[in-house]
């Protein structure tokens, strides 16, 4: 019997923003006209045996009989839905890695460039910082082999690996004559999913990158910092989910939880009963009260939407930005044994508060706020959105949302939904560019990287 262990949300558009939950296994009882309608649809699969063996016998060249039931495997899933799929082994473990937010590797975040891995920062207090690796830097051999020729990924887990386990790298740095050459050793890493800092001296800036296992603890832990940091000066809290795919269904809820003292959170409804749950908030507003901006956009996706779609409905905080992705739908991760990887399954669909569905539509903030797009950019800074996709679970009222701006400047200082949030927790009037659609303009209530 395969054991149900989690539930995850992404958006397929961004790699997929899952949302997790484990869940126990169950047991499946059938009576007669269940098996009935389950053997006839056994023999139907008849018809799979024969072109199975058709192919192995007949195919030009000898196929791999696992790859041809992997691929088998994967068409059925994928003819579901956007989000469904089958992972095999490796996939299994880079999944778990992701979501767990902590490996064995050394405590860079890099990018490939010219075919060569080029170090984007160190992470504080890592293997990677305590040896000197700066930005900028470019690993050009692994151990005795080139990095050239392989891909980011392939060089992210050939750097990731057991703790203390020993790699040698070759590094070129700007200004220095040779190559310098530097053997770490490999400790634990922890993903920084969040990320915050002090906004115009007076507002605590909190920016959400992922939901994995790290997130609720690392939000908490920046809330308190930055409240003791600011004291009495505190204005109050800007939530950044842009861009943000999602992740752990479990920590879209205790994210959200910290903001909330009481209600509902986020229900989910699906076949089975045990996929019908109601997920509630509990005493204890770790901001104590004080207003929330969050900010959103067409790259907000699924955990990042339960958040948004709880705080919006709670009058908790403010919504600030463009129309979210409209992920609605939650996946569970089925393990297959050992060795044989796990089905991603589209289990359920989630609902906010209010009892809204936001599949395929999104959710729309209270004030939009369309940034100022270089002309060099505006034809890749649109999500097309759930409703885009290929197969997506449609509405019941057939009313669908698609496309909406997902671009973020990079420099702070053209950031106008950031400059909005600002300006509504500093009581000023919203200047913001396109229709508002909440009630007020102020608050009243409280790229191709990767870390190994």
């Amino acid at each position: 019997m395969m054991r149900k262990t989690s539930v995850i949300l992404l958006s397929a558009a961004t790699g997929a923003a899952l949302t997790l939950f484990v869940t126990q296994p169950r047991s499946v009882l059938m009576g007669s006209s269940a098996r009935a309608a389950t053997s006839d649809t056994y023999r139907q699969l008849n018809l799979f045996g024969d072109v199975f063996e058709r192919v192995r016998s007949d195919y030009v060249e000898k196929p791999d009989d696992s790859k041809l039931v992997e691929s088998a495997i994967s068409g059925m899933l994928a003819g579901l839905d956007p989000h469904s799929s089958y992972m095999d082994a490796k996939s299994f473990r880079d999944m778990q890695v992701q979501t767990r937010g902590e490996f064995g590797g050394l405590g860079i975040e890099v990018t490939m460039e010219d075919g060569l891995i080029k170090v984007v920062s160190p992470i504080d207090d890592t293997p990677a910082s305590k040896a000197g690796i700066m930005a900028n830097d470019i690993i050009t051999n692994l151990d005795d082999e080139a990095v050239q020729g392989l891909t980011l990924n392939q060089a992210v887990e050939k750097m990731r690996g057991p703790v203390n386990t020993k790699i040698r790298l070759k590094i070129i740095r700007k200004g220095q004559d040779n190559p310098i050459e530097v053997t770490l050793v490999r400790d634990n890493i922890r993903v920084r999913s969040v990320r915050a800092r002090v906004e115009q001296d007076d507002i605590a800036y909190i920016r959400i990158t992922t939901f994995n296992e790290q997130t609720t603890e690392g939000l908490k832990r920046e809330i308190t910092n930055l409240s003791n940091q600011l004291g009495d000066k505190l204005k109050g809290y800007i939530i950044d989910l842009r861009n943000n795919p999602g992740g752990l269904l479990e920590e879209a809820v205790t994210v959200s939880d910290t903001f909330l003292e009481r209600g509902e959170i986020v229900s989910t409804r699906g076949r089975n009963a045990e996929e019908t749950q109601r997920r509630a908030a509990h005493a204890g507003d770790l901001t104590k009260g004080k207003p929330i901006i969050v900010l959103v956009n067409g790259g907000s996706a699924s955990a990042s939407e339960i958040v948004a779609g709880a705080l919006q409905d709670h009058k908790r905080a403010t919504l600030v930005g463009t129309r979210s992705f409209g992920k609605g739908s939650v996946q569970t991760i089925i393990p297959l044994g050992s060795g044989n990887g796990a089905l991603r399954l589209t289990t359920a669909r989630y609902y906010t508060p209010s009892g809204k569905s936001i599949q395929a539509k999104g959710i729309v903030p209270d004030i939009e706020v369309l940034q100022d797009v270089p002309d060099e950019l505006k034809a890749r800074t649109d999500t097309k959105g759930e409703a885009s996709l290929r197969g997506h679970l449609k509405t019941n009222d057939g009313d669908e949302k698609t496309g909406s701006q997902s671009y973020v400047p990079p420099d702070a200082k053209d950031d106008k939904a950031l400059k909005t949030a600002a300006d509504l927790l500093h009581g000023i009037k919203s200047t913001a560019s396109g229709p508002t659609t909440g009630d007020k303009a102020a608050v009243d209530k409280p790229a191709n990287k990767a870390a190994n």
